[in-house]
């Protein structure tokens, strides 16, 4: 079916075409129309066309490392979906699905072709905006991307910050507590045998004097690793809530499609009822 040049002006990545090009391209698209749940394209299937949201509701979706279904976008109206696949003449790496009756307007590198043949001008045009798309694409990539919070703080850790690492966690172990008492046990009983002989008799000055210069120097270090760890909580729970954010849109998605679900069940429920009725009519009579 034809398009009207006027659909293609709500269209973002036509934007900045005037009306001769406009109706240049109207005359070579076609409007599609698509039933809930029919497949538009399937990931691997020749990206030939590509296709523009006129109205309806459309689910891009593909499947991650973990062969879990992730939905990648919900085009609105006048968005495209397929289009970077088709440019490039490769396969799709998504599905498209009609999620309600949807009407779309599919267009093809010939339809492109012709446009640029007869209004050469309207090129730029197109790059403009699709240079400002794939902006937006680069910054959805960068916010679903996440990374092992260990690793992202290993790799800009320094020499000090490993050693106050291990020096919080050995000060805060029982073999630490064990070790440093049976030196001071040793210490002190070494001092009260030597008697007057002894270079730190009783009350053990010296030995006090480590002791205040180790505290003062395990205290800030000890800090150090705490302060380090709380970069971690907290980047960690950074990424907990993107996570989590990810989930309570696969969740509203999921619970969208047992409503819709639901709904398909009340339908054929309705139609069954409907053609008992008819043909119980049909016997009485």
């Amino acid at each position: 079916m034809a398009c009207n040049p006027e659909v293609l002006k709500e269209v973002p990545l036509f934007a900045l075409l005037d009306d001769d090009e406009l109706a240049v391209l109207a005359g070579q698209v076609e409007l599609r129309n698509f039933k809930p749940r029919q497949r538009i394209y399937r990931m691997g299937d020749a990206s030939e066309r590509a296709f523009i949201m006129v109205s309806g509701s459309v689910e891009v979706t593909t499947i991650d490392e973990d062969n879990q279904v992730v939905m990648l976008d919900m085009p609105g109206h006048g968005e495209v979906f397929g289009f970077a696949a088709m440019l490039a003449h490769t396969v799709h790496h998504t599905n498209a699905t009609a999620i309600d009756e949807t009407e779309c307007v599919e267009l093809d590198l010939n339809d492109i072709t012709v446009l640029l043949r007869k209004k050469p001008d309207a090129g730029l045009d197109l790059m403009s905006v699709m240079g400002r798309q794939f902006h937006s694409i680069e910054g959805l990539v960068r916010l679903r991307a996440t990374r092992n919070p260990n690793d992202v703080i290993e790799e800009a850790e320094t020499l000090g910050e490993r050693i106050a690492d291990l020096v919080a966690s050995f000060g805060g172990s029982w073999t630490f507590i064990v070790t440093f008492a049976a030196v001071l046990a040793v210490y002190a009983a070494i001092n009260v045998e030597l008697g007057d002989k002894a270079w730190d008799p009783y009350p053990f000055i010296l030995l006090n004097l480590f002791l205040s210069m180790l505290a003062a120097i395990q205290a800030p270090v000890i800090m150090m690793s705490q302060n380090r760890q709380d970069k971690k909580d907290r980047l960690r729970s950074e990424l907990d809530f993107d996570v989590n954010r990810r989930a309570h849109t696969e969740i509203q998605g999921l619970a969208h499609r047992i409503n819709m679900l639901h709904d398909k069940i009340d339908d054929v429920d309705e139609l069954v009822r409907k053609s008992k009725d008819e043909q119980g009519g049909k016997q009485q009579s």
